[in-house]
């Protein structure tokens, strides 16, 4: 099967996006045309570094393209600058140099920290994202966004710093654990809410297709939120305007998702907040309650989570909220579902109704 071709406009920076079955071992033609550096130092976690480290060190090396492997502990937890630290210096004790660029093999994690690593050291230096998670695969492995955690808040200290091109490979889903994969179907869901009624239909239509991992139902979901993300991106790269309407359900979903010190993970504290900000939707009058419900409706059809946790500390999730990178003048933005297909951003929000949402949702 041909590669599925969605390119990112940026000018001179500028990236293609290949979406293709077993494109892990196929890469190497199109990594050589392009030059982006001399060498390479493979990021992953110790986890993906054991599914498809050596499968992709084996079909670099054969091609005569020199790389090494280096790798960090799995799991959000470890996004952190003290990994980047010891990331930063490995590369400098093995010569990386300003000729060298970094490949992030893996999930969202790897993506943020490569892409974050690649933007500072040495000043920066080229790097490319192949994703393992679908997740990655349609969101954070396009657009630039790079950065890591620290205790106050996700994601709080990072760079918008462009990849030299993205190679998607489906197959490697079918080794995703079902959390996983339920995680990266969030996202996928989101780009239907607030941009585009039609795929919001096809994911409803496409269900069985969808969790089943079909080829050409995964590869046509997977192009259209690169595409839907691509255009955000093209239009508005530094989240000025309207990229900001990518944070739907992040918002609350970041809150819960570190307010459960990141017991539950990414995709599924999304699927929360989608819900919650349907909910905070229908409070401000934008949305129908019937709207609401079709929305939550289709997040529960693909197996998420559409209640906070009843345990969790909701005093801590509004500490969370009000430590948002997203939050202004100590106001919060909330990305709010108007219909299914739009969204609108807004900080006038009355904290009372934030308060029933977090209560009840």
């Amino acid at each position: 099967m041909a590669a599925t071709l969605v390119n990112v406009g940026l000018d001179e920076r500028s990236y293609p996006i290949h979406i293709q079955s077993g494109l892990l071992t196929e890469i190497c033609p199109d990594l050589q045309a392009r030059k982006i550096a001399t060498r390479y130092g493979v990021i992953s976690d110790d986890h993906v570094a054991g599914l498809y480290g050596e499968k992709l060190m084996r079909s670099l090396a054969s091609a005569g393209i020199e790389a090494e492997l280096i790798t960090f502990p799995q799991g959000e937890a470890n996004k952190n600058l003290q990994t980047m630290a010891v990331l930063a210096s490995e590369l400098a004790g093995r010569g990386f140099d300003r000729a060298d660029g970094l490949i992030a093999l893996g999930g969202g994690v790897t993506g943020d920290i490569t892409g974050f690593l690649a933007s500072i050291y040495m000043r920066g230096i080229p790097f490319v994202q192949i994703p393992t998670s679908l997740l990655a695969q349609v969101d954070s492995s396009v657009g630039g966004k790079t950065g890591v955690d620290i205790p106050e808040g996700k994601n709080l200290v990072g760079t918008f710093y462009q990849p030299g091109a993205v190679y998607i490979d489906i197959d490697v889903l079918q080794t995703l654990p079902a959390e996983e994969l339920r995680g990266g179907l969030a996202e996928v869901i989101k780009y239907g809410i607030i941009y585009d009624a039609d795929f919001f239909d096809f994911l409803n239509i496409n269900h069985a297709a969808v969790l089943a991992l079909d080829n050409d139902i995964i590869t046509r979901l997977i192009s259209r939120c690169c595409e839907i993300k691509a255009r955000v991106v093209e239009e508005d790269e530094r989240e000025g305007g309207l990229r900001r309407i990518l944070n739907f359900g992040h918002t609350i979903g970041h809150a819960v998702e570190a307010a459960s010190d990141f017991q539950i993970i990414h995709g599924l504290a999304v699927g929360i907040g989608m819900c919650a900000a349907a909910e905070l939707a229908v409070k401000t009058g934008c949305l129908s309650q019937e709207k609401a419900l079709e929305i939550r409706r289709l997040i529960k059809k693909y197996g998420l989570p559409v209640s906070i946790p009843p345990e969790l500390d909701r005093t801590a999730i509004k500490k969370f909220l009000l430590s948002d990178k997203k939050t202004i003048g100590g106001r919060v933005f909330y990305v709010l579902p108007e219909t299914i297909g739009k969204v609108m951003i807004t900080d006038q929000v009355r904290e009372e109704d934030v308060d029933a949402v977090l209560m009840n949702v």
